[in-house]
C-alpha cells in the first residue's frame, strides 16, 4: 500500500471514530438527568395528588363518579372517599362487579382500603400514585435505575438495555427493564402478581398485566412527567393510558418513613387485616 493510500485509510478511520464519539456524546447529552444532585426529589403535582390525570385522547384511567368527586385532605373542603366510575369502558364485567362492592361500602359509610394502609407493596403502575405528598427519588446508574418512594420505602429496580427474563414467576413488582429513547426513560414491566391495584380506586388486574412507563422532564426540568400505558386482556377491554406529573424539589433529603403494621382495627373494623405469622421464632 502506498503512503498516500495509508494516509487516506488512516483519515477514514479517524473520521469514523470521531463520528462515533460525536454520536455517543449526543446520545449521552439527551439522557434525562432525574437527579442532578443527591437531594433532588419529585413531589406529586396533580389536582388530587394520588390520582392519575386522563390522557389528551383515547381510553383513560378509572376516575371518580361525577356526582361524588374525590376530595383529599388539606384542600380547604370537606374531604371525601373515592367512589369509582365503573362505567369506564376499559373495565371487564368481573372488575366492575368487584369494584361496585367497594363502592357500596363507601356509600354505606365505611372507609375504603388502599394499599399503603396495609403496608403492602403498591405494584406497577400503582407505585407512582402510592402517595399524595411524599416524594420519589431517582438513582441513575449506567446499567440500572432505582426509584424510591419515600412513603413506606417502596423501591423499584429497573435494569437497562437487557431483555426480559424467560418464565418469570409473578411477584409484587414484577420485572422492569428500561432504555432511553432520546430524552425519555422508557420502562417495560411484566411478571406482576394479581395482588395489587393499578390505582387508588382499587381497580384490579391479572398477572397478565403489561405496563409501559415513559418518564421525561418538561418545563425546563422543573416538572417530571410520566405517561403510563396499561394492557391486560384479563381485566381490561382495551389498553389505556394515564398521565402523572411531579414538581422538582431541591435540598430535600430522603427520610426514613417506615410502615408500622398497626392498622388492624384502625377504622373500627378489619378493613385491611394484616398478614400474621404464628410460627415461633425459637
Amino acid at each position: 500500500m502506498s503512503r498516500v493510500s495509508r494516509s487516506i485509510v488512516t483519515a477514514g478511520v479517524f473520521c469514523a471514530a470521531a463520528a462515533l464519539m460525536s454520536a455517543t456524546a449526543a446520545e449521552d447529552a439527551a439522557i434525562p438527568n432525574f437527579a442532578p444532585d443527591p437531594d433532588t426529589s419529585w413531589v406529586p403535582d396533580r389536582p388530587t395528588g394520588d390520582d392519575y390525570l386522563p390522557p389528551a385522547s383515547g381510553p383513560g384511567p378509572v376516575m371518580s363518579v361525577k356526582d361524588h368527586p374525590y376530595v383529599p385532605n388539606g384542600r380547604g373542603n370537606q374531604p371525601t372517599y373515592r367512589i369509582a366510575d365503573t362505567t369506564n369502558p376499559i373495565l371487564k364485567p368481573w372488575a366492575v362487579e368487584q369494584m361496585e362492592k367497594a363502592n357500596d361500602e363507601v356509600r354505606a359509610g365505611k372507609v375504603p382500603f388502599i394499599t399503603r394502609e396495609r403496608c403492602w407493596p403498591a405494584g406497577v403502575p400503582g407505585f407512582t400514585v402510592y402517595t399524595r405528598i411524599q416524594p420519589i427519588f431517582f438513582l441513575q446508574e449506567k446499567d440500572k435505575v432505582t426509584i424510591i418512594n419515600e412513603l413506606n420505602w417502596q423501591v423499584r429496580h429497573i435494569h437497562l438495555n437487557v431483555p426480559h427474563s424467560k418464565d418469570l414467576k409473578p411477584s409484587w413488582y414484577g420485572e422492569s427493564v428500561g432504555h432511553y429513547e432520546g430524552d425519555e426513560l422508557v420502562v417495560d414491566t411484566i411478571g406482576l402478581n394479581d395482588k395489587t391495584f393499578v390505582d387508588n380506586y382499587r381497580t384490579p388486574h391479572t398477572d397478565k398485566i403489561h405496563v409501559i412507563e415513559r418518564f421525561k422532564l418538561i418545563e425546563g426540568g422543573k416538572t417530571l412527567q410520566g405517561t403510563v400505558t396499561v394492557e391486560d386482556p384479563g381485566a381490561f377491554n382495551m389498553p389505556w393510558t394515564a398521565v402523572q406529573r411531579w414538581k422538582r424539589v431541591v435540598d430535600e433529603p430522603l427520610y426514613e418513613w417506615l410502615c408500622e403494621p398497626s392498622n388492624l382495627g384502625f377504622f373500627g373494623y378489619e378493613v385491611a387485616p394484616l398478614p400474621q405469622d404464628d410460627t415461633p421464632d425459637f
